[in-house]
């Protein structure tokens, strides 16, 4: 049995820590790897390239690597990143020129953009998986239309030769996945072994968020300087120790990594093209300082689909927003929007406005700031130029004709192009990644190319009961997963009683649970995880579908999903068309959902007594 591969993470999206790349060299890893793509990314990097036909990757990645390849040469490790986006190829002939005698692979085949039409034709709906409506009839430009691949592709090019490997659209887990195949020699069929990489990957792809950063329990965070970036140690049979370089900033505790385990998941069964891995099964367990085990992760076998991630051209929008301070801010707030859209010729000029009113002030405010609120207008349109600086200056010339203590939080600016999110399935059968090694050939790896046969049904981890000492087992009175990370696994004495008593109490919702939010495309996810099995039990049984919707109004209306992870002491749900449709085209003032776990953790809740 080989020995656990060190997979170092130094990039959770395009424009992380630079500097992360070289400080991931200062202890020992194997496989250097990088996430830099997102649905936005990929529209991003489509105007780069419409600007210049030689880009469309991340750039970043590039100066990282002139200043850390001749070291990963030196030492023998390999770089796997997902920065090519939409031109692999060019950003690899760039590698290249570097003049190290790199051996650089770079993989293709997820880029369906140019066969939208002909695969359209065939039958293939591209249905949005959001909305059920065809991408026939949504009657605007697909720019970017890309397959999400697995991590095969990344192994074949490891296993012949290739010291870096750059990848397009593969899904953020195939990091990891395709450089644990290819050191342990994994089978395609190895669904457990495959599954517990993705359940790795998964963990380490947003960087700090596995070591601290982004934590609802910043005070179990002793040591505050930025977070060092996350490490995966995966052993043959797939199970991990997350962890990271010794002496760095941050914490990697249960807490830490059940978080990242919760962030930007639908129902537990996570769907990936190479295995689906059932966070319902994964246990964690606190391994030494800095180091949390994943172990009895289950998988089985993919399903007959791949998901495509499409943008496409929405059209143009502009935000600005004024500063209302003091009194009477709702009448203030009227007689802006009124004289605004009077000067614009009315909201129905514009295909879309999103008029907000924020209101942070407080009566007989300490400070200036705190009396003030502000009125947030945004107009989309497919005309430029109507949203451009013919809105911004019509705000700016309200400077001395408006209401008293008139100003804005930015100055005049144009118009930005906006996409539309489109998630779609399509056959895997059709998709086909094309592995271009070093040495000038090309090979084919395609999706789902084993037979799965037999598999047994699998079993989720039974959630354990309350223990009546357990934050003094842990050594620790605070209210955050410390205390609670070392439930997993516990024997629960029989006959414990798992019902909390004590007086009625209302504190909020956060100081049960923590929380992790991020977007779903137009959808939004917020995982919860208790702080102890007595508060799980409690979640558990209090904090349906009815109650998230009390708590989160802007969903009221909305399908909210609700799933369970007991094994995590967590509860996951997502809230459909919360971000709708898309990050780019959101006019939410919080467009990816990052606070939305927050915001809930601050609503108040009643709770026995005895849970706190």
């Amino acid at each position: 049995m080989t020995r656990p591969v060190r997979i170092a993470n130094c990039s959770g999206f395009y424009g992380d820590r630079f500097s992360a790349a070289r400080e991931m060299l200062d202890g020992p890893i194997d496989v250097l790897t990088g996430d830099y793509l997102a649905e936005l990314t990929m529209l991003i990097l489509w105007k780069a390239r419409r600007k210049d036909e030689s880009l469309g990757y991340a750039t970043t990645f590039l100066r990282q690597m002139q200043d850390v390849l001749g070291t990963c040469l030196e030492r023998g490790i390999k770089v796997v990143a997902n920065a090519g986006g939409l031109n692999p190829e060019g950003l690899a002939a760039k590698i290249t020129e570097l003049g190290l005698n790199a051996r650089v692979a770079y993989l293709t085949g997820d880029d369906l953009a140019p066969a939208i039409k002909d695969l359209q034709a065939e039958g293939h709906e591209f249905t949005n998986l959001d909305t059920g409506v065809p991408l026939a009839k949504a009657e605007l430009p697909v720019v970017t239309a890309n397959a999400y691949l697995g991590g095969w592709g990344i192994a074949a090019a490891l296993q012949a030769g290739a010291d870096i490997v750059i990848c397009g659209r593969v899904t953020d887990a195939s990091l990891v996945t395709g450089p644990a195949a290819w050191w342990h020699g994994w089978a395609r069929d190895d669904w457990d072994a495959l599954a517990g990489a993705v359940a790795a990957g998964h963990v380490i792809e947003c960087g700090p968020q596995a070591t601290g950063g982004n934590y609802s329990f910043t005070g179990e965070i002793t040591d505050r300087r930025y977070p060092g970036f996350p490490i995966a140690e995966v052993a043959a049979d797939g199970s991990s120790v997350i962890t990271k370089h010794d002496g760095t900033g941050g914490l990697v505790s249960v807490g830490t990594v059940t978080a990242q385990l919760l962030y930007e998941i639908g129902e537990p069964a996570y769907l990936n093209p190479d295995v689906i891995a059932h966070f319902d099964t994964i246990q964690l367990e606190r391994n030494g300082p800095d180091r949390v085990m994943l172990t009895g992760t289950r998988g089985s076998p993919p399903t007959d689909d791949l998901k495509v991630a499409l943008n496409m051209l929405g059209g143009y929008r502009n935000t600005m927003t004024m500063v209302i301070t003091g009194l009477d801010v709702e009448q203030k707030a009227e007689h802006a929007e009124r004289l605004l859209f009077e000067r614009l010729g009315g909201p129905a000029q514009f295909e879309e406005t999103d008029v907000r009113l924020l209101r942070f002030d407080r009566p007989d405010a300490p400070a200036n700031e705190l009396a003030t609120a502000h009125l947030r207008v945004t107009v989309k349109d497919q005309d430029e130029r109507k949203v451009g600086r013919a809105f911004s200056d019509a705000i700016t010339e309200l400077a001395l004709a408006g209401y008293a203590g008139f100003h804005t939080t930015t100055p005049p600016a144009g118009a930005s192009a906006y996409g539309i999110y489109w998630p779609a399935l399509i056959p895997a059968r059709l998709v086909t990644q094309h592995v271009h090694l070093p040495d000038g050939s090309t090979t084919s790896v395609r999706a789902n190319d084993t037979d799965p046969g037999p598999r047994a049904p699998l079993q989720a981890v039974p959630v354990p009961g309350p223990q009546p000492d357990a934050q003094a087992a842990e050594g620790s009175g605070g209210l955050g997963p410390a205390a609670a990370g070392g439930q997993a696994g516990r024997v629960v004495p029989p006959g414990t009683s798992t019902a909390p008593g004590g007086e009625p109490v209302t504190v909020p919702l956060g100081r049960l649970c923590g929380a992790r939010s991020g977007d779903k495309g137009g959808n939004a996810n917020v995982g919860l995880w208790a702080v102890s099995p007595a508060a799980y039990a409690w979640l558990r049984r209090h904090l349906t579908v009815g109650r998230f919707r009390e708590l989160l109004t802007e969903a009221a209306d909305l399908q909210v999903d609700r799933y369970e992870l007991p094994n995590l002491l967590a509860l996951n749900f997502v809230a459909h068309g919360l971000l709708a449709p898309g990050v780019s085209a959101t006019t939410r003032p919080d467009p990816q959902a990052k606070g939305l776990g927050e915001y809930l953790r601050s609503r108040f809740v009643t709770v026995p007594a005895d849970l706190l």
